[in-house]
């Protein structure tokens, strides 16, 4: 028995491994997976014939395996159909079976149940119920398979299928946050993926409307030309999980990053000088996707109607549109061939009509089969170029009409440009989402400014956008901002002239148009000088006012930023980003209302709020000016007056502390911990607190280094960590007892450490690169870095800066995702010195390196 089980093993390893060998670029995906299913097929059939299972016993294949699909890694599912009464002999006989079934290797997911038990099990839980739908036969007694099948069918109710398996998807798509697009999907549960094909043929199938996607276009659910889709993109989505199968060695579904470039480069894609193998693989990948989400709604809606039959009226909504149960319907099937016009007058109408959830299955039948009519001869039309106008000027149901007009392929046609970015992946590590979902992202961001219901999440900027005229203005700039990706040389440059071109066709003034043009082009500025460049700096206040040159400007700029960072990924974004930018925002305000930033003024002004808020914390007039009298301009304008008071309040009488002072609160930015640090200067202080935040994993957002006249440090820090929300007391309490302790020890510096890079930063890693050159005035030196995040990074930054003795006195600490772009203000002899230098920048590249 053992010398034929090692027979049946290697033998069906043999037959499994070559028809996993053979499988080419041009293989049918559909072959393998029938031959693997038939090589176990077999092998089950023999292994059920040597340990001579009673003949009134079925083995039965469940699930995908039943299906007739049977991937290189997947698991294989059989139920073993008891009799009503079995044999008390049979226990010890299937134990031996299923021992024997491990023992050649297969990975077996296995149940032993009577007709009775299955029915009942099949009532209570919708998987057993859709996994014995495509029970199969394998050996045993077709009598009592067929008594199941019989029963199974007979107890089956088509319209409570049909709602549960509908609850199942939806409960499937909100795991994967809704969207076919993201940057490593599952090919088999995301949605548009596999699973999504597999419903409809289950649902199909229950309600006897069909076993294929042919014999749905038989019943008249799908068209012929829908059926084949259909097909393709199965056979697609098949063969891109049998080689992610083969290639992991396993059973893996997610396009990650790591597979992707092998994947693609299986399938025949070539890495070009724009774009790798990968993005043109993942491409085709959310094409597929996105299609089959399409094609998804119709028939769902079509087994619907035949399962669940209404007689509705409908309701005249347009010349051309009726509301039937919710939905927009067209009046005649041939709408939109013989009105052009309403491809896209359908999605105004629907942003007119809120009650309107979304489009009957004729409807995006129809309109996804006459979205071709969308040519040039329909773009220079000169109604078609107002009716989109007319859309984008809605004041609602803009971010649902653009987002159902790229899923229907209608925006891509209107907007060629736009059509090129679709599904277009970015690899940059801070972006989520593909370049049109992202572009959508950004419209929705600017969207939410104007409604009421969303105030409270960004406040200052919902006031800013009900004070703005002609916001539809800004959507525009936001669908053309990103459009260039991808094609190589700057894209806001390139951007700019199809956002000219745009407003041109399309009839917008000058005064429109020129704002457009401006904030394509400068979409990435603001950040810039809010994230990388010195705010305290009356000179780059000044530059950013000439830049943007008025208020109107200055607004639209400021509320595209935000909504493009935030339009990038949800770990992106954070409260300090967002004080920079309205810092930013409301200094060049002042500048353009002819208050010329200077130093003496802004000076003055951040004293005088400073002495307000210490006057509502009740110290008296005078208890600041011992502690003034050892800060000097420099420190005023770096801090504002909210830091000045507190750092005051709790300093004024330790002005010549002995030991160490470490003072820690909840940041006023609401995200975080604000850290002060005062004691007497020294030179590998700003390594010591670095080394003591990264030993606790704290992330250091910004840092703002002062010496006072006295001699001592007076050290500012922005640190953030996920848990800091909830145990902030106990933190505030560790982190100021802790780090004055260590600052008191002064033990040796341990070395830094390496870190480790996340499973991003080793797929895509970042070329380190430094940047030090002298500030416009020659007082400091800008040293800009750009690197792969690590745990250690800034620690290793610092320990250079302690061993050169450079002096920091500014750090911004920029994380965008895995990538990290840091910029310190800072000086020292060393800098001045060429030789010494170029040592101090060759080291520091070996330290920002990946190992």
């Amino acid at each position: 028995m053992v010398s034929n089980i090692i027979l049946l093993r290697d033998n069906l390893r043999r037959t499994q491994q070559e028809a996993i060998s053979g499988y080419t670029l041009r293989s049918r995906p559909d072959a393998l997976l029938e031959k693997l299913c038939k090589n176990v097929d077999q092998t089950l059939q023999q292994i059920w014939k040597q340990n001579e299972i009673p003949g009134d016993i079925s083995l039965i294949a469940v699930g995908g395996y039943g299906r007739g699909e049977l991937f290189p890694h997947s698991d294989v599912d059989v139920l073993i159909l008891l009799p009503a009464s079995p044999d008390k002999l049979t226990a010890g006989k299937l134990e031996n079976l299923i021992q024997s079934l491990w023992d050649i290797g297969l990975d077996i997911g296995h149940s032993v149940r009577t007709v009775d038990e299955c029915l009942n099990e099949a009532a209570s839980d919708i998987t057993i119920q859709t996994s014995m739908l495509e029970a199969r036969y394998i050996c045993g007694s077709r009598k009592l398979f067929r008594e199941l099948q019989q029963r199974y069918a007979d107890a089956m109710n088509p319209q409570k299928f049909f709602q549960e398996k509908l609850l199942e998807m939806q409960q499937r798509h909100v795991k994967y946050e809704d969207t076919p697009y993201s940057l490593e999907p599952n090919c088999k549960e995301s949605p548009g993926g596999l699973r999504d094909l597999q419903v409809i043929l289950w649902v199909a199938k229950a309600a006897n409307l069909g076993n294929s996607w042919h014999e749905l276009a038989v019943r008249g659910l799908i068209t012929e030309t829908e059926a084949r889709q259909l097909k393709r993109n199965e056979r697609a989505f098949k063969d891109i999980r049998i080689r992610l199968h083969n290639h992991t060695k396993r059973r893996e579904d997610r396009l990650v990053f790591d597979v992707q470039t092998p994947i693609a480069e299986s399938l025949g894609f070539k890495t070009t000088e724009s774009r790798r193998s990968s993005e043109y693989l993942m491409q085709r990948y959310y094409w597929a996707a996105k299609s089959v989400t399409q094609l998804n709604q119709i028939l769902l809606q079509n087994i619907e109607a035949v399962l669940f039959p209404r007689d509705i009226t409908p309701r005249s909504i347009h010349p051309h549109f009726n509301e039937v149960n919710g939905l927009i319907d067209i009046v005649e099937d041939d709408t939109f061939e013989q009105h052009p016009e309403t491809l896209l007058e359908v999605f105004l109408v629907m942003a007119q009509h809120s009650e309107l959830k979304g489009m009957t299955a004729r409807t995006l039948r129809a309109l996804w089969h006459a979205r071709e009519k969308i040519d040039a001869e329909y773009r220079h039309n000169i109604f078609h170029r107002a009716l989109f106008l007319k859309l984008i000027q809605s004041p609602r149901g803009i971010t649902h009409a653009l987002r159902r007009m790229n899923q229907m392929s209608i925006l891509g046609r209107y907007l060629p440009n736009f059509r090129r970015i679709v599904g277009q992946m970015q690899h940059d590590l801070f972006h989520a989402y593909t370049v049109d979902q992202h572009i959508l992202m950004v419209v929705r961001n600017l969207r939410r400014f104007t409604l009421a219901e969303h105030a409270h999440e960004y406040p200052f900027c919902s006031q800013l956008m009900a004070d703005f005229d002609e916001p539809w203005v800004l959507y525009i700039a936001a669908l053309f901002h990103d459009i260039a990706k991808g094609r190589g040389g700057d894209h806001s440059e390139l951007g700019m002239a199809d956002a000219r071109k745009f407003c041109y066709d399309h009839g917008l003034n000058r005064r429109n148009t020129e704002l457009v043009i401006f904030l394509v082009q400068n979409h990435l500025t603001m950040s810039q000088v809010a994230q990388k460049q010195d705010l305290s700096d009356p000179d780059v206040i000044q530059a950013f006012a000439d830049r943007v040159k008025d208020e109107r400007h200055l607004t639209a700029l400021y509320l595209l930023t935000v909504c493009d960072i935030r339009g990038t990924s949800p770990k992106v974004w954070n409260a300090w980003k967002g004080k920079l930018l309205e810092d930013l925002y409301k200094m060049t305000l002042r500048a353009l209302g002819g208050e010329m930033p200077t130093k003496d003024r802004e000076l003055r002004n951040r004293q005088e709020d400073a002495l307000k808020a210490l006057r509502l914390a009740g110290l008296p007039h005078d208890a600041h000016q011992e502690f003034w009298k050892q800060l000097d301009v420099a420190y005023f304008l770096r801090h504002d007056a909210n830091d000045i008071a507190w750092q005051t309040r709790v300093l004024h009488d330790k002005t010549r502390a002995e030991t160490p002072v470490v003072k820690c609160r909840l940041a006023p930015i609401g995200e975080g911990l604000q850290v002060t640090v005062y004691l007497q200067d020294q030179p590998d202080l700003f390594a010591r607190i670095c080394n003591y935040f990264d030993g606790k994993n704290f992330s250091i957002l910004d840092a703002k280094i002062h010496t006072c006249k006295n001699g001592y440090a007076l050290d500012s820090f922005l640190i953030i960590e996920p848990n800091f929300a909830q145990q902030y007391r106990d933190i505030i309490t560790l982190i100021e007892h802790e780090l004055s302790d260590a600052l008191t020890r002064q033990a040796p510096l341990s070395a830094p450490n390496p870190g480790r890079l996340s499973r991003l930063s080793r797929h895509f890693p970042v070329t380190p690169s430094v940047d030090l050159r002298p500030d416009e005035r020659g007082r400091y030196f800008l040293l800009s870095i750009t690197a792969n995040d690590r745990n250690g990074l800034l620690y290793s930054v610092a320990n250079l800066l302690a061993k050169y003795k450079i002096n920091l006195h500014t750090a911004k600490v920029m994380t965008l995702g895995e990538r990290v772009e840091d910029v310190f203000i800072i000086d020292g002899p060393a800098l001045n010195v060429p030789k010494t230098q170029i040592q101090f920048e060759t080291e520091l590249l070996e330290a920002l390196k990946i190992n």
